[in-house]
């Protein structure tokens, strides 16, 4: 029950450059390239727009300029960023802590696994309204509604990671008298951690969309609660803007994690390297 293992990026453009045969930094300057061209068509097929909802890219970007000049933009966007970083924090700690607990225990894991994905099952944003009437509009609800959406992704992969072990390092382990902390932080953690952190990796973007879908529920606070306020009110280039920083961040946030992915996981991409050149 693998979620998803997501190629490392220095594999990916290994084999990009062996099927083309083009030099890696090619195919690095082609991935920068492609939303340079694709802002620059934005910006002349947007020029001389008259509709009132898709106002030209000069007139939205002036409009960022403005508003990142005043201290509620910045307060909206900390409010954004702090949520998710506690949440995926929170959500990432719970899940690695739980996954090794059922992983460990088969037993226990094959009691409590259907529940588990019963719940997983459920689209994340539907759980924002219930929240929403339990506990009501706080940032806490925010927080834990992020929190238990984020929490699944990550908890089932280190379940699988777990499940996955190779019985001989496990065997070698007890052999040794190791004990069961020495076990799980010497051999456990570390041949599961790719499925980790590709499991961290689903629950980061899961994160960020339940994110913004409960600041648009009854908040003032946040990117997700000016963009809805600023469509409501027909503030349309502010709208704009909350969708362009929205889109932004969570390109930020996703390269920030494949690079701490990559950096945690350089001995597996270099193990997998060796055996493809064998």
């Amino acid at each position: 029950m693998t979620l998803t293992s997501s190629i490392p990026v220095r594999t990916r453009l290994a084999r990009k450059q062996r099927r083309t045969g083009m030099p890696k930094w090619v195919l690095i300057g082609a991935e920068v390239l492609v939303p340079v061209l694709l802002l620059a068509w934005w910006w002349f097929a947007s020029a001389g727009s008259t509709n009132a909802f898709f106002p030209p890219l000069k007139t939205i970007l002036e409009r960022l300029v403005a508003l990142a000049g005043t201290p509620v933009f910045w307060g909206n966007v900390g409010s954004s960023v702090g949520n998710l970083i506690l949440s995926f924090v929170l959500a990432s700690v719970l899940g690695v802590v739980f996954g090794i607990v059922l992983g460990s225990v088969k037993w226990l894991s094959w009691l409590i696994e259907p529940t588990i994905h019963f719940f997983r099952a459920i689209p994340p944003v539907a759980l924002v309204p219930i929240f929403v009437s339990l506990i009501g509009f706080g940032n806490e609800t925010r927080i834990l509604s992020i929190t238990l959406s984020a929490f699944f992704p990550v908890l089932i992969s280190t379940i699988d990671g777990i499940h996955a072990l190779d019985p001989d390092r496990v065997s070698v382990g007890r052999i040794y008298r190791l004990s069961w902390w020495d076990r799980i932080f010497s051999v456990a953690i570390p041949e599961a951690s790719p499925r980790i952190l590709s499991g961290m990796q689903v629950s980061l973007i899961v994160a960020f969309v339940v994110m913004i879908a409960s600041e648009m529920l009854g908040s003032s606070n946040g990117l997700g609660a000016a963009t809805l306020i600023a469509q409501q009110s027909f503030m349309i280039a502010d709208m704009w803007v909350g969708i362009l920083v929205l889109g932004v961040l969570g390109y930020v946030a996703t390269a920030l994690f494949t690079l701490f992915r990559r950096s945690m996981l350089r001995w597996y991409i270099q193990i997998r390297q060796q055996e493809k050149n064998l």
